[in-house]
């Protein structure tokens, strides 16, 4: 049994619908519920649900930026060249234009943020299993 089974019923909001649409953007399941698609604001809201060991590509965000909000679980944030950041529910990601990064959940846990997003993604190579595999180990905070 995967830790915070609980999330994939949704936190604070719905987790959505297979996350289909971006799924070849993604190693492993993940599900979206679109909270703000309104094209006057340039900004999305949506809120993503991460089977375990599901993460998303690296990807650069241009002419904007993006903001997690962890609302459940236990996830990944990991910028290029740096380590990668251990999540959980109440971290905050601010990721600046045209940072290369990815996200998603730990190998055993469920995961869960919303994702405030402006610009244009460019959907980059998947994170190896191995570097993500590597990360296993370092899951607990003290």
């Amino acid at each position: 049994m995967a830790k915070f089974e609980e999330v994939k019923n949704g936190v604070i909001f719905p987790s959505g619908e297979k996350n289909d649409a971006f799924a070849q953007f993604f190693v492993g399941q993940s599900y979206l519920k679109t909270l703000v698609a309104d094209s006057a604001i340039n900004v999305g809201v949506g809120n993503v649900t991460f089977e375990p060991g599901c993460r998303n590509n690296w990807h650069i965000h241009h002419d904007g930026f993006q903001i997690l909000l962890v609302t459940g679980g236990e996830g990944w944030y990991q910028e290029e060249g740096k380590a990668a950041q251990f999540l959980q529910a109440g971290d905050v990601v601010v990721t600046h234009d045209g940072i290369k990064h990815w996200h998603g959940a730990t190998n055993d846990s469920w995961f869960e943020h919303i994702a405030i997003t402006a610009g244009t993604p460019e959907w980059l190579e998947a994170v190896s299993d191995a570097d993500y595999l590597s990360l296993k180990n370092k899951e607990s905070r003290v």
